[in-house]
């Protein structure tokens, strides 16, 4: 398969970033993926056979369109349309998730032409994580904003901060707090500290720059150079401006309500496992070990 890799590239005028990008969630490479599937389509629509693991030869239908090319997407389409079983039970599932995602009957249709069954799987989990993004937002914003500290703090440590060290989280007090919400202590001793700024704000309630320098000053207070102020709204352009200004001897990071929701996502914080579906492929060694038939 991968001799169909470079002359397919050049045809198509890829360069090699192309060539080397991957799904978000996994390491495959997209370009190659998709050459899988088209060979896969081909193979299922009986243009070409397999006659042994990872060969292709063309069938002597696939060698006669090579004479109308222009044909053989259709035909293609209407092969594997024949082979999908189309019961009552699939036709609402896919009802569902179109007005679940608003997308119209047509939208669905384009979608399932242009994008290998990868792609659609993909493009379906990366929409229910981001319909997870905003469940895990609204849920914030339904606790109180001394839950939410707990929460950030919590998060941090689930992040690897303060590693193994027993209690080196810490949230403040309201009455003397300082401008800081949280601690992570990152060694036993508690010399080196990362400190926490949380603003529980309305997504329409951005946080400004007065209150990122607000939060430096704290920092200045206790002689630390590392922060996280982290907001489930925006951070303003002017916020964003003045913290990447800062000196190199103050390390700050700033952490919005989609980063948040991002990083609780991907640690498992606060979320639970709905659903694993595996996907597997041939074991190449288990398969090389049969024999092959002659001829």
């Amino acid at each position: 398969m991968r001799e169909f890799e470079q002359p397919l590239a050049q045809h198509f005028g890829l360069n090699e970033e192309d060539l080397s990008t991957t799904y978000p969630t996994n390491d495959t490479r997209i370009f190659y993926d998709r050459i899988s599937w088209a060979l896969s389509h081909l193979n299922l629509a009986g243009l070409l056979h397999k006659p042994k693991r990872a060969v292709f030869e063309l069938s002597l239908k696939g060698k006669e369109l090579l004479d109308t090319p222009d044909q053989i997407n259709e035909f293609v389409d209407n092969v594997i349309r024949e082979r999908r079983t189309k019961n009552s039970s699939a036709q609402e599932a896919q009802a569902v998730v179109a007005q679940r995602f608003e997308s119209t009957p047509s939208e669905q249709s384009l979608l399932e032409s242009t994008l290998t069954p990868r792609e659609e799987l993909e493009e379906s989990a990366q929409r229910i994580r981001e319909a997870r993004y905003q469940e895990i937002i609204d849920t914030i914003l339904s606790k109180s904003p001394r839950a939410f500290e707990t929460l950030v703090v919590k998060l941090l440590q689930r992040m690897g901060y303060g590693g193994k060290i027993e209690q080196s989280d810490a949230v403040t007090r309201y009455s003397n707090d300082g401008g800081i919400d949280g601690i992570i202590k990152e060694d036993v001793l508690g010399f080196g500290r990362i400190y926490i700024q949380a603003k529980r704000y309305a997504p329409t309630n951005g946080v400004g720059s007065s209150e990122v320098r607000n939060f430096v000053g704290a920092l200045a207070s206790a002689t630390s150079s590392k922060g996280v102020f982290i907001t489930t709204s925006y951070f303003s352009k002017n916020a964003i401006t003045y913290a990447e200004g800062l000196s190199s001897t103050i390390n700050l990071v700033l952490m919005d309500g989609e980063q948040l929701a991002k990083h609780l996502y991907d640690y498992g914080l606060g979320v639970q496992i709905e659903q694993t579906i595996e996907i597997k492929q041939l074991d190449g060694d288990f398969w090389d070990e049969m024999e092959n038939e002659e001829g």
